[in-house]
C-alpha cells in the first residue's frame, strides 16, 4: 500500500527509523511495523509523514508519480473528511449501508465518520480512493482537486 515509497522517502531524507519514530512520538519498533506493513499505519500518522517528507498522501500510496499537488495545504480536519466523504458517496449514488458493505464494515461507522466524530482508517480511505479514483489528499481537505492527477 506504501511501504515502498515510505522507505524511499525516509532513505533520501537520509533517515533511520528511529529518528522517524521519534517524529512520530512513537517507538522505533512500531515505526518498523507500519514500514513493513505489519501494521496498518494510522491516518494521523501518515499525515504527519507527508507532511514531514512535503509530499501527497495520493504519492505516498501509489496513485500517483507526483509527489506534491501545487494546490495543497498540509492542513486537514476531521468535519472537512465527513463532509466530502458523503458528498463524494451521494454523487455516485451510494448509501452508507453499501459502502459500509464494500469495506467490510458497519453502516455507524461511515455515518461516524461523516459526522466527523472519527478519522477514516487508513485501509478504508485507501479502499475508497483506489476503487473510486478519487483523491485521498482531497477526501482529506488537503487539496480540493478530486481527481487523481497522474
Amino acid at each position: 500500500m506504501y511501504k515502498d515509497r515510505l522507505i524511499l522517502e525516509r532513505e533520501n531524507k537520509e533517515l533511520k527509523q528511529y529518528e522517524l519514530a521519534k517524529i512520530l512520538g512513537i517507538y522505533k519498533g512500531t515505526y518498523n511495523q507500519y514500514e513493513t506493513e505489519y501494521t496498518i499505519i494510522p491516518i494521523k500518522h501518515l499525515i504527519t509523514i507527508c507532511n514531514y517528507f512535503d509530499i501527497s498522501l495520493d504519492y505516498i500510496f501509489g496513485f500517483t508519480n507526483i509527489k506534491r499537488y501545487s494546490n495543497y495545504t498540509k492542513e486537514f480536519n476531521k468535519n472537512i473528511v465527513g463532509t466530502r466523504l458523503k458528498e463524494f458517496r451521494k454523487e455516485k449514488n451510494i448509501t452508507q449501508k453499501n459502502l459500509a458493505n464494500s469495506l467490510n464494515t458497519t453502516q455507524s461507522v461511515i455515518a461516524d465518520y461523516e459526522k466527523g466524530r472519527y478519522l477514516i482508517a487508513t485501509p478504508f480511505l485507501y479502499t475508497i480512493c483506489k476503487k473510486y479514483k478519487i483523491s485521498a489528499d482531497y477526501l482529506l481537505g488537503r487539496t480540493n482537486t478530486p481527481e487523481l492527477i497522474f
